[in-house]
């Protein structure tokens, strides 16, 4: 990254389990299609180098599973701050959140649910970069370059599309 630049790292948690109907959607754990996925995010976020300073996570079973399944992957000691506010939280609700990140924190991932983090990857960008993220299914993960130098200006201004990829894109190699 140049120029004082910000990446942030919008990922879904991986797939959850749905045998038990009794399990509060919060306690739901990842399935087993979920746990192979992580692995997939997780080789990907190694080949890419993407290396956040600081997670935020919703405090879900699953956004914690999906976060403890790509530890690996990730810088030793990253922070990771779980939050339930984060919990099903809605694009603007995410935006605001991000906006209290602290200036000496360049890259963040943020681990959370749709719709709100498929609404925030699109509300960040351009509109003919929107058509990039068309959806944004389970385990994917939008990475977004980010002009601003502060955190409390994050918005669509600056705001460039880096990549984008999902479990079944990594299975393909594409």
């Amino acid at each position: 990254m140049t120029g004082g630049g910000r990446r942030l790292m919008l990922l879904r948690h991986a797939k959850s389990d749905w045998a038990d109907a009794g399990t509060p959607d919060a306690a739901r754990p990842l399935s087993r299609d979920g746990r192979a996925a992580c692995a997939l995010v997780a080789r990907h976020f190694s080949a890419e180098g993407l290396a956040p300073d600081l997670i935020l996570c919703s405090s879900a079973l699953r956004t914690r599973q999906t976060v403890r399944r790509i530890a690996a992957a990730l810088p030793p000691n990253v922070p990771v701050l779980t939050e339930d506010r984060l919990y099903l939280a809605s694009a603007d609700q995410l935006l605001v959140r991000l906006r209290e990140i602290d200036d000496g924190v360049p890259n963040v991932l943020l681990v959370g649910h749709n719709p709100g983090i498929h609404a925030l990857a699109a509300g960040l960008l351009p509109p003919a970069d929107r058509l990039r993220i068309p959806t944004f299914p389970t385990a994917a993960l939008a990475v977004l370059e980010l002009g601003s130098r502060r955190w409390a200006e994050l918005g669509p201004a600056g705001t460039r599309f880096g990549s984008f990829v999902t479990p079944k894109a990594s299975r393909r190699g594409t």
